[in-house]
């Protein structure tokens, strides 16, 4: 496994692996979701890419930029099975002095987590972008779990033409549902009980659509009744929404995601699932 900083010396190194090449982008602190993806690409891949980058202009000017978690020494060992090239840049080295290009998407990246968090796919899109280009992949691997950031990627190497296949991974869970986030961490053992709302909440969802009901009024009206119970949980939206535009659903005639963003104490989560008559659980 190489690591490498500096662009010229990532693709130099890209330069001599064989193809097909496999990307995992990743924000470091690596956990299982995380190891997932980078599994999925050592299995279809002959080579393996993973960047660890904390991307500054996904992050509004509350968030926790600063404080996010991180562990490179631990996310190499991890990594080293699986890895060929680990691309750790700084962030000068990705937004040198001068930059001024940004990726917009449009509408799909405006709506739930894009009006929550305004900038935040103007940020993603771009180091994305800069990151395809960078590693220039056969295949790059993202997870479910984040299911709109997966959308809006779709879009951006659909309209700007990237030569290469995305590859989604269903969410991985811990085994009391809570889905697997590098922001877990900040959750002390009462919040940690609490934050199983959000999936519970979830597959409820999924149980009553599964049993029949289609009106998504009373599915969201389910949703929040749950996560009511939680009192160190503040629900900051629930979506049944259209899987292809994110435009809300009054009723599901096909497939749906739905998905919410939550408070839990001061950590903001995020969780979604698939409702689909085939059973899939990605897009």
């Amino acid at each position: 496994m190489k690591v490498v900083s500096g662009i010229a010396e990532l693709r130099a190194a890209r330069a001599e692996l064989p193809h097909p090449i496999g990307l995992a982008p990743t924000m470091g602190y690596l956990h299982a979701g995380h190891l997932s993806l980078v599994e999925a690409a050592y299995e279809q891949c002959a080579s393996v890419i993973v960047t660890i980058f904390v991307n500054p202009t996904q992050f509004g000017p509350n968030e926790d930029f600063t404080s996010y978690p991180r562990d490179t020494e631990r996310d190499l060992k991890l990594l080293e099975p699986y890895a060929d090239l680990v691309f750790i840049p700084a962030t000068e080295t990705i937004y040198p002095a001068g930059f001024a290009s940004f990726v917009d998407i449009g509408p799909i990246a405006e709506r739930l987590e894009g009006a929550a968090r305004p900038g935040h796919f103007r940020g993603v899109a771009t180091v994305v972008a800069k990151l395809f280009n960078l590693t220039q992949p056969d295949r790059a691997y993202f997870g479910q779990k984040d299911a709109q950031q997966v959308l809006v990627i779709k879009q951006m190497t659909g309209d700007l033409d990237f030569s290469l296949e995305i590859v989604v991974r269903p969410t991985v869970r811990e085994p009391d549902g809570l889905a697997l986030s590098s922001r877990n961490v900040y959750l002390n053992p009462d919040e940690r009980r609490s934050a199983t709302a959000l999936s519970r909440a979830l597959f409820a969802i999924r149980d009553r659509w599964r049993a029949g009901e289609k009106g998504c009024r009373p599915l969201i009206a389910l949703g929040h009744e749950i996560i009511a119970r939680e009192q160190s949980v503040r629900m900051e939206y629930l979506s049944i929404a259209d899987i292809a535009t994110l435009r809300e659903l009054e009723r599901i005639e096909n497939a749906a995601l739905v998905s919410l963003a939550a408070r839990v104490g001061k950590t903001r989560l995020i969780d979604n699932v698939l409702l689909d008559g085939s059973g899939r659980e990605t897009f």
